[in-house]
């Protein structure tokens, strides 16, 4: 069974406007990236319904996150497995579970302005690597340390992956999924039969 573990490096992740996107807010400074990431989260969640919540969430993953790339990467070999369709479908899925599961818990994080403050950059040829820290207004809670892995693609940024106090979001889907797909004998549609049962729990609550 997928556990909810599955993405458990993704809490702060999607954290979606109903304005432009990142990307083009931010250009090609990573740090005015994550920053502005900020920004998106606290009007995304201040005040807002669950559906505006689910809205601007799936916005973020479709403009500003490299799903494609990711998608590759979680599936690892079982990618060239599945038929484009199965493949279209599998990010499909990906992408609601993440919102549905995730859309909640980001309110917590927002409590008391709380909202990434970035602590250093490191460029590279592919793009670069932000670290941030997440803290809370209140002061009640310990800092998360968040590091953003960031993608160069056609003139802006793309996330690629975020490491969580230590834990990379894209590795730790990764290992599930194996972990799925081996139990049931390679099948492409076993992993899309438990994704769909996720989601409907995850609607469901």
């Amino acid at each position: 069974m997928l556990r909810r573990t599955f993405f458990t490096a993704t809490v702060v992740l999607f954290t979606g406007a109903l304005g432009p996107s990142i990307s083009a807010a931010a250009g090609m400074d990573p740090a005015a990236f994550i920053n502005n990431l900020g920004n998106q989260l606290q009007a995304v969640t201040s005040g807002a319904s669950r559906e505006q919540r689910l809205s601007g969430f799936h916005q973020l993953f479709r403009e500003d996150f490299d799903v494609p790339g990711l998608g590759r990467f979680v599936l690892g070999r079982f990618w060239r497995i599945f038929t484009p369709t199965e493949q279209q479908e599998f990010l499909g899925l990906f992408e609601n579970y993440v919102v549905l599961t995730y859309s909640e818990k980001l309110s917590d994080y927002t409590e008391d302005g709380g909202r990434p403050s970035v602590t250093g950059c490191r460029r590279d040829p592919d793009g670069a690597m932000v670290s941030s820290k997440i803290i809370r207004g209140s002061g009640a809670y310990q800092p998360i340390q968040v590091d953003w892995r960031l993608t160069a693609q056609n003139g802006s940024y793309k996330i690629s992956d975020i490491v969580i106090d230590g834990l990379s979001m894209a590795a730790n889907g990764r290992s599930q999924l194996e972990g799925v797909v081996e139990r049931n004998g390679g099948r492409p549609q076993a992993i899309l039969a438990v994704m769909r049962q996720q989601i409907a729990g995850a609607s469901a609550r």
